[in-house]
């Protein structure tokens, strides 16, 4: 960290800040210039918050020199990782395409959408049991019992499975039912007890951007899954909140090789609630995999017309079919495969 002393502050004030960083276990080193005096904070500058040096008197303003990520960052492990899910990778040279519906209706409307999912060459499916709504009333999800229904859905196709999870007193039945991959949705990305508690952990979480964060504060997030031990995080870009409103959420499609060179974990793109309307998503998703991104989720429903949830965004599985159809090519263009 480098503190910039205030123009004219006095030794007192300068020694005030000196003692601070040593008793955070730090050494300084001094930069004295014509008309400013700059310390450095040498060590874990991580143990430090701007801050408390801001309000001291004759500080100007303090500085981080290293990330405030660590685990998450590049710069600690420059190679790629990739999640393995039961055999299956995601990142490297293989792009994955989770499909499925928003929401787990019946039994039956599940075992319909999985051998969909199959039949597209789809290696995940998706499925939502616990629905977060704007509205109180509206679909909040079968619950435990959507848990049920999915898992024996997927399971006759050999298909991991991915749900999201809202609540941290739901984890142990995520667990009894063996869900593939813990989704965190948008709303909470900054739910740093429920991060906390995924972080202790080893099933891999898709951790979604939040509808106004910043690129920093999503891998601020993603370090508290790592920080607590669980490496086996998975990035989802799922467009912010903009001023428009032809489209449901702007895809923030430059989030995509900016994660890449700030993070060696894998990054998807969920191109149906970025666009809202089913007849985005085939454009959304040939973007996002022309810009790097390691997968997709993709909403499909057997019916959309009779989806209980976002029908307008689902595709429906010749839909499907045709798109993985199209990403195939583009992989391909790339050097990589669908």
């Amino acid at each position: 960290m480098l503190i910039i002393m205030s123009r004219g502050a006095s030794e007192a004030q300068i020694d005030s800040v000196v003692q601070r960083i040593r008793a955070a276990g730090l050494t300084e080193h001094l930069s004295r210039g014509i008309e400013r005096t700059i310390i450095g904070a040498i060590g874990e500058e991580r143990k430090l918050e701007a801050e408390t040096f801001e309000l001291l008197p004759g500080v100007e303003q303090a500085l981080h020199i290293v990330k405030q990520y660590k685990i998450v960052a590049r710069e600690w492990h420059p190679q790629d990782s990739v999640v393995d899910v039961r055999g299956i990778p995601v990142g490297g040279n293989t792009i994955q395409v989770i499909a499925g519906p928003c929401s787990v209706e019946t039994q039956e409307q599940m075992n319909e959408a999985a051998a969909g999912v199959a039949a597209a060459g789809c290696r995940l499916m998706r499925g939502g049991a616990f629905k977060p709504r704007t509205s109180p009333y509206a679909f909040q999800g079968l619950g435990e019992r959507g848990l049920e229904y999915f898992r024996h859905a997927a399971d006759k196709h050999h298909l991991p499975i991915v749900t999201e999870l809202m609540d941290v007193r739901m984890l142990d039945a995520f667990l009894e039912w063996d869900v593939d991959i813990i989704q965190i949705g948008t709303r909470n990305m900054q739910n740093f007890d429920l991060l906390k508690e995924v972080g202790k952990v080893s099933k891999p979480v898709i951790l979604k951007r939040g509808m106004a964060a910043t690129v920093s504060e999503w891998l601020m997030a993603a370090e508290y899954i790592a920080a607590g031990g669980n490496h086996n995080i998975i990035f989802c870009e799922r467009g912010v909140r903009s001023f428009e409103t032809a489209y449901r959420n702007m895809l923030d499609v430059t989030a995509i090789p900016v994660l890449k060179r700030e993070t060696h974990l894998p990054v998807i793109v969920d191109p149906s609630h970025a666009g809202g309307k089913a007849w985005l998503v085939p454009a959304l998703s040939r973007a996002a995999i022309a810009a790097g991104a390691d997968g997709l989720l993709v909403e499909m429903h057997p019916n959309p017309c009779a989806a209980w949830c976002d029908a307008d965004q689902a595709l429906t599985p010749q839909e499907l079919n045709e798109l993985m159809a199209v990403l195939g090519q583009i992989a391909q263009a790339l050097g990589r495969r669908l």
